[in-house]
């Protein structure tokens, strides 16, 4: 996910900042005191303990499917929801927390039946009116209102819900998904959606996965449905609501292209958008089958967000985007999206990835070489980004700088330095094997350091991971 900086030409190879954010929320109505035992089984945790947001996702449960109907009307931005969210228990649970920053809750269920609920920031906990028991499945509800808010992440960006000249646009990345609908939002909870949304009449709803239905109520309003299949973690989840123009196409293998443009737009980027195609036909070929049923891209006017995004199946761009972020992003639904990382300290995972992807078509487009990238990056890398040695990118070294210069650049030169230890005919197998063997899944470092190791048993890795992956400092100059 490039923030704003990142729509510079490649030839200045892209840093980007991004990062995410812990929220409050406001505390509501509550039908119940504070948390409280007296129950069998327990509370479900109300955050996993990420290294950078703790607070972000809850224990005690993994979701499978979120349903949620919304309608939004941008005149005095109030959007009603409800939220019907299909989990299974793992462990018995007396109660447990959806993460919602703001908005009014109005009406809980658990299995059609009222359940207490209260807030305490942007925890809102549960409980249901029998205790769930360990494996089985359940269905929360809830009913809510109200003006969604802004999220500003420690670095300074913002997310959740974003008003735009026309509508709103919410983008999640890292936990800016809980401003809209209240979930499990951590990456490690995967789940797939149907999102039916109703604008006022003149408006589209553009949201991840296929359009499934568009209908015109007897009042002008228009209702859109978009269903997601695959698994996808929240934060990849998005909204955009405004006066697009929403086109569908395919490509040459029948894929469904679903790209929404803001009319300010689309002088501006038919040329790039053309190329898309062309651009997954060339990420299926150095990464893999891809992993979902149809692609596409959001362009919304310039301002509307400081940064482009990797939202699962049709990225968002702040503007019409050059070529190497459409790149970027195009390779981000490998690598981020399919593999999702485990915490926000994997970030490297996705972002390294991304940014190497710029670096490979830049080199098949007749550029510079990944090589000679490699090479610029580590002699004069420090002329163009400052904080290029400042801590290693599996490392970073707060919750405000897991978007920062190392976590894209120096993970792209861990990524360059496993081609250059293991060959380009090794390598290639060995990323299209780690996509293949994490598909729709979550994997960590520790997990692909691994099968690194098992792809190329005779190669020694123990330099790169020591100096490059977790090494503090600009790495020694190798032989």
């Amino acid at each position: 996910m490039p923030r704003s900086a990142r729509l510079v030409p490649p030839a200045v190879l892209l840093a980007l900042a991004l990062t995410l954010t812990a929220c409050d929320g406001s505390q509501e109505g509550s039908q119940d005191g504070g948390r409280h035992g007296g129950r069998d089984g327990s509370e479900g945790a109300p955050g996993l303990g990420d290294p950078y947001f703790p607070k972000a996702g809850n224990g005690g449960y993994d979701v499978s499917h979120y349903g949620l109907t919304l309608a939004y009307t941008p005149d005095g931005d109030r959007l009603t929801g409800t939220a019907v969210i299909t989990a299974r228990a793992t462990e018995d649970l007396s109660a447990f927390d959806l993460d919602l920053a703001g908005m009014e809750v109005e009406k809980v269920t658990v299995g059609g039946r009222a359940a207490e609920y209260d807030r305490d920031g942007q925890e809102l906990t549960v409980r249901p009116p029998d205790t769930l028991t360990e494996g089985e499945a359940f269905e929360t509800e809830v009913r809510y209102s109200g003006s969604p808010r802004a999220i500003t992440d420690p670095d300074g960006s913002k997310e959740g819900w974003l008003r735009t000249a026309d509508g709103a646009l919410a983008l999640g990345e890292p936990t800016g998904s809980m401003a809209w609908f209240p979930g499990n939002h951590h990456p490690s909870d995967k789940a797939s959606y149907d999102v039916e949304v109703t604008v006022p009449k003149g408006l589209t709803a553009v949201s991840n996965g296929e359009l499934k239905s568009e209908r015109t109520t007897a009042d002008g309003r228009r209702t859109f449905t978009w269903h997601t299949a695959e698994p996808m973690a929240s934060y990849a989840a998005t909204l955009a609501i405004g006066r697009y123009t929403l086109t569908r196409t395919s490509t040459k293998d029948g894929l469904p292209v679903y790209v929404a443009v803001d009319p300010t737009q689309t002088a501006a980027s038919r040329k790039v958008l053309a190329r898309l195609p062309e651009a997954m036909e060339w990420a299926e070929y150095n990464f893999g089958p891809y992993p979902f049923s149809s692609t596409g891209a959001i362009v919304d006017r310039p301002g509307d967000a400081g940064y482009a995004l990797e939202t699962q199946n049709r990225p968002f761009y702040p503007g019409a985007p050059d070529l190497v972020t459409l790149v970027h992003e195009t390779a981000h639904q490998w690598f981020g999206d399919s593999v999702t990382p485990k915490s926000w300290q994997d970030m490297w995972l996705n972002e390294g990835f991304a940014t190497y992807a710029e670096w490979l078509w830049t080199e098949d487009e007749g550029g510079a070489t990944a090589e000679q990238t490699f090479t610029t990056l580590y002699d004069h890398g420090e002329d163009e980004y400052k904080d290029l040695w400042s801590f290693p990118p599996a490392k970073p070294a707060t919750a405000a700088h897991i978007s920062d210069t190392p976590v894209y650049q120096r993970g792209a030169m861990v990524i360059h330095r496993i081609r250059q230890t293991v060959g380009d005919d090794t390598f290639y197998d060995l990323v299209q094997g780690w996509a293949a063997a994490h598909r729709h899944a979550n994997a960590d470092t520790a997990a692909f350091t691994a099968y690194v190791e098992k792809a190329a048993p005779d190669a020694d890795f123990d330099e790169i991971w020591s100096d490059w992956l977790y090494g503090e400092g600009k790495p020694p100059r190798r032989p």
